[in-house]
């Protein structure tokens, strides 16, 4: 069995693509995944499977979402190691005074090349900046998720990808979480 992540994006958001957590763990228990596990609204899920495969995984997700709720849903689903590799890549996190409440990971649904740092036109979105990292980049936000022009859209926009954003809080708990189920 190999336990995967799978990353919704763009439910339960501003009343749009609304899924009960409940309702989408029995849904996919329903389907066969093992262990089915939510981590908040904003669709966090952990399923156990024989597959080994993540964008299989993440097919077969948002196929059952769509068949059990009508939403046609994005899922990127990455692994434990994906996880890893934001505490030991991430530069934000090696500065002096950095503040982890304006930090945040856009996980991204493939790899992106060299090109993909011009390609965002990060001018356009100054002062916020951003770190590439294989399909992850890191954002820091000078003021706020909130606030800013940097956001998926933008990101998709900008380097025709799927794209699903957690903050640094977020990307924390899951890193947990798959230690204690691996554990």
């Amino acid at each position: 069995m190999k336990t995967h992540l799978a990353l919704l994006r763009g439910i339960n958001v501003s009343g749009h693509n609304m899924i009960k957590m409940d309702a989408l763990k029995k849904a996919l228990e329903n389907f066969g995944f093992q262990n089915v596990k939510t981590y908040i609204q904003s669709g966090n899920v952990f399923v156990n499977t024989e597959e080994e495969n993540g964008t299989s995984v993440g097919f077969q997700i948002k196929q059952e979402i769509f068949k059990v709720f009508g939403h046609e849903v994005p899922v990127i689903v990455i692994g434990k190691q994906d996880l890893e590799a934001c505490f030991s890549n991430s530069l934000f996190l090696k500065e002096k005074e950095c503040d982890t409440k304006k930090l945040y990971v856009a996980f991204i649904s493939k790899t992106l090349d060299s090109g993909a740092m011009n390609d965002l036109k990060m001018s356009q979105v100054k002062p916020d900046e951003c770190q590439i990292d294989a399909n992850r980049i890191f954002i820091k936000y000078d003021i706020g998720a909130g606030k800013t022009k940097f956001d998926q859209k933008y990101i998709e926009k900008k380097l025709n990808v799927t794209a699903t954003i957690r903050n640094w809080n977020t990307v924390t708990k899951l890193l947990e979480i798959y230690n204690e189920s691996s554990s």
